[in-house]
């Protein structure tokens, strides 16, 4: 009489599938709730009217929370001075940072790993005791309640992602190619820009989106060194979160992420295909 000796291992392993599988639904749910909860929070309580207690769903939906936002002064004035503060940043920290980065890839220099290290200083320590100590200096220099000192602490926070990922694009780029241009006649200027710079551009435009959302969502800096005068969109939520109801702080968390989530869609493609990562592993 033949045994089958394979039955139980073939049960054993059918059943570590299968927790496994449960283990890993599990997770993806968790993620799923962690990520889309709170939009999913958020947009109920945008268009929410009143919302009693046990009810899973509000009472009445409404507009007039979206009215409130658009109609009034302050929230439009940091709507504006967000959309001016982050384009402003991009543009300063690329004229600053892309000739860095260049230099960074293409040369050897003393002190180059050490710059490159150094980078990371503005991120490396509670933001808030930087600013603060930015803040002594800039009653000193005049600069506070001033777009200049506004856009020194926006660019300070930019400074690694517009100097370290294009960096590692520029050294991407095969030199045998420029050689090539050379050849041919062409100068070192028409080889940077027909040559190099398309080439590097995927992880320049890298750089600028993750600049412009740094900027974009940048709170404590702009706070300390602006209000009252220079109001944006995230440090105008402190006041709304005090002095609003909770539906108008959705409307407003909303609008806030729309052009963070319209850049990253938009860069999508770059950033998945490797050029956020490759910009810190340059060498």
């Amino acid at each position: 009489m033949a045994i089958n000796t394979h039955a139980p291992q073939r049960r054993q392993v059918t059943t570590g599938s299968l927790a496994l599988g449960a283990l890993v639904a599990l997770f993806v749910a968790l993620m799923v709730l962690f990520i889309l909860g709170p939009l999913m929070w958020l947009g109920i309580h945008a268009f929410a009217g009143t919302w009693t207690f046990p009810n899973l769903l509000p009472d009445d939906w409404t507009l007039r929370w979206w009215q409130v936002v658009f109609n009034d002064s302050a929230l439009a004035v940091a709507v504006q001075n967000s959309l001016f503060f982050a384009p402003m940043t991009v543009l300063v920290s690329a004229v600053i940072c892309l000739p860095a980065a260049y230099a960074f890839a293409r040369f050897n220099f003393p002190g180059r790993q050490f710059f490159l290290i150094s980078l990371f200083a503005t991120n490396a320590f509670p933001k808030m005791g930087l600013f603060v100590t930015l803040a002594a200096l800039f009653y000193a220099l005049n600069l506070m309640n001033t777009v200049l000192g506004i856009l020194i602490v926006h660019v300070l926070g930019t400074v690694v992602f517009m100097t370290w990922i294009p960096a590692a694009a520029f050294a991407a780029v095969p030199r045998n190619l420029e050689e090539a241009a050379r050849d041919a006649g062409a100068s070192r200027a028409r080889v940077f820009s027909s040559v190099t710079l398309p080439l590097a551009l995927p992880g320049i435009i890298v750089a600028a989106v993750m600049s412009f959302l740094a900027s974009f969502d940048e709170a404590q800096g702009t706070y300390l060194v602006g209000a009252p005068a220079f109001m944006t969109m995230p440090t105008q939520m402190y006041s709304l979160v005090l002095n609003y109801p909770t539906q108008v702080a959705a409307v407003f968390s909303i609008l806030l992420a729309i052009p963070s989530v319209a850049l990253m869609l938009a860069a999508h493609k770059h950033i998945l295909g490797g050029q956020l990562a490759e910009g810190f592993q340059i060498k």
